[in-house]
């Protein structure tokens, strides 16, 4: 009997950063293959500070997105993601306090990986041992 890799074997906790959850919704890519993996196979991790910032930004102008779709993609955020509390209040990111939530929310959610595209958040590459990624990494690990 052949071993699998332990990547494929355990379950990822992921928190996805609201620019991949943007772009998850207003296109099709990578993005939404992603979330839509994670969110049918493996734990997204997100807080009420991750989904009231991402329910902003497709608020507005330049998001040509009906209000419809827009409730129906957070009430299944809400439905199949586990969402935390944040009991931590770490700060790392002075530059963008909204990094530190997705931090914050990592923590206290016990995930293995953050996905982003974010350029502060890329280049921690790690925070206590939560990996951050890119989309096109986190595909790759979850093959």
């Amino acid at each position: 009997m052949r071993s699998e890799p332990s990547k494929a074997r355990n379950m990822v906790r992921a928190v996805v950063d609201t620019n991949v959850l943007v772009s998850a919704l207003i296109s099709r890519g990578k993005p939404r293959i992603l979330v839509l993996k994670l969110l049918e196979k493996h734990t997204v991790i997100l807080s009420r500070q991750m989904l009231a910032e991402l329910a902003d930004v497709l608020t507005r102008d330049k998001f040509v997105v009906k209000t419809s779709q827009v409730d129906r993609f957070l009430e299944n955020l809400v439905r199949k993601s586990k969402i935390v509390t944040l009991g931590s209040r770490f700060t790392v990111i002075s530059e963008d306090p909204d990094d530190d939530i997705v931090l914050n929310t990592a923590y206290n959610g016990k995930a293995n990986y953050i996905v982003t595209g974010d350029k502060h958040l890329l280049s921690l590459k790690e925070f206590k041992t939560i990996k951050i990624v890119k989309v096109t990494l986190m595909l790759e690990s979850l093959r």
